[in-house]
């Protein structure tokens, strides 16, 4: 099977690679946006135990993204778009998260770098 979706996407252009990474953001924009406003769940307040493990840098999807579409040049051209498709869905996620869903509704961006309450950051 995965050596099937391999031979697929290598037959793919760019753009139908980008296509459809636009297509798998708008899938997790409403995933995210379901735990967001749906069940109340805000990334700064709940995960902040990942806080420890990255000295209280904020890790966001978009930064797996960008290593994603970087990592995929080391690969042949089927994994390489497979790579690409989840990056390009990560990484217009997470900026249509912050600036085209968070800005307008709450005001803000919320595209913190770092953990607020971490003890590294604390402003106090």
């Amino acid at each position: 099977m995965w050596k099937r979706i391999t031979i697929y996407c290598a037959a793919m252009s760019f753009w139908k690679v980008f296509s459809i990474g636009l297509v798998l953001a708008i899938l997790i924009e409403a995933i995210t946006v379901g735990l967001r406003f749906g069940l109340g769940l805000e990334s700064t307040r709940h995960t902040t135990a990942v806080g420890t493990l990255t000295l209280g840098l904020r890790i966001h999807h978009g930064y797996i993204g960008v290593f994603l579409v970087l990592l995929g040049w080391c690969f042949p051209r089927g994994l390489r778009h497979a790579l690409w498709i989840v990056a390009f869905g990560l990484i217009f996620s997470d900026l249509a998260h912050h600036f085209l869903v968070l800005w307008p509704i709450t005001g803000s961006p919320q595209f913190d770098f770092v953990y607020p309450t971490h003890p590294y950051w604390r402003r106090d």
